[in-house]
């Protein structure tokens, strides 16, 4: 089989991973900016042999610029870009094609990684923080959409005549609850809101089963947000990209 090149596509970062058929483990990952994706960067390291790209996007103009790429330099590979009728995932929902394909990817990759017979909840704070369910037939339940850190951060630049649009690289540590300038405060009610709203939204989730539920967070700011969750929540890096990898056999 050939090697397949997994391909996440969000508002804010693109995600590739090149996994080896043989062993499953990844050959390559790269990282870019979403508006500075130029897969120039990594051609060379691509396998020379014909792939098969699988893509879950979520940004239109950027999955479009990744489909004339591999026309243009990579014709002889396979390429699809997923809709939710190529998955392997009942959905409960309204509007099925409307809901974004990271969050479904993501359960995919939840449904191969949770305990059988029991649901799992799936926080992916990028772009937008997204909490999902995934009850434990494995079926996509939906969930709940709210502006993730940037979204905020420049809402209330935005918004305002007087705020300022703050850097939420300082999400690398909780900033103090008492914030002693106008930055302060904001970073301090992003974050400390942030995990709040993240923390509410899991637990009213988790009100409504019968079952505790597991909880698996992703997405770029997830890693620092895991520990002021619930003491079980699972950290999962590459959860879209396994998810590819998984719809994608």
């Amino acid at each position: 089989m050939s090697a397949l090149i997994a391909v996440g596509i969000g508002n804010t970062t693109i995600k590739l991973g090149v996994v080896d058929p043989a062993t499953d483990q990844w050959q390559l990952m790269h990282e870019w900016d979403t508006a500075e994706f130029d897969l120039s960067e990594v051609a060379d390291e691509l396998p020379k042999e014909s792939c098969r790209w699988r893509v879950a996007s979520v940004q239109r103009a950027a999955e479009q610029t990744l489909r004339q790429w591999q026309q243009r330099t990579r014709s002889q590979d396979d390429y699809l870009a997923f809709s939710y009728k190529d998955l392997a995932l009942t959905l409960n929902v309204n509007y099925p094609e409307r809901v974004g394909m990271d969050r479904l990817i993501a359960a995919v990759a939840v449904n191969e990684r949770r305990e059988r017979n029991r649901p799992a909840i799936i926080v992916d704070a990028g772009t937008a923080i997204t909490v999902d369910l995934v009850d434990a037939e494995g079926v996509f339940q939906g969930g709940v959409i709210l502006p993730g850190f940037r979204l905020s951060a420049r809402a209330l630049a935005d918004g305002t005549d007087q705020l300022p649009n703050v850097d939420v690289t300082f999400l690398a540590e909780a900033p103090a609850v008492i914030g002693k300038s106008t930055t302060e405060a904001i970073r301090s009610g992003l974050f400390w809101g942030g995990v709040g709203a993240i923390r509410e939204l899991v637990a009213r989730t988790a009100a409504e089963l019968e079952t505790a539920p597991q909880i698996f967070v992703t997405g770029g700011d997830a890693e620092r947000l895991t520990g002021y969750l619930a003491a079980d929540a699972q950290f999962v890096s590459d959860l879209v990209l396994r998810g590819i990898v998984l719809a994608g056999r």
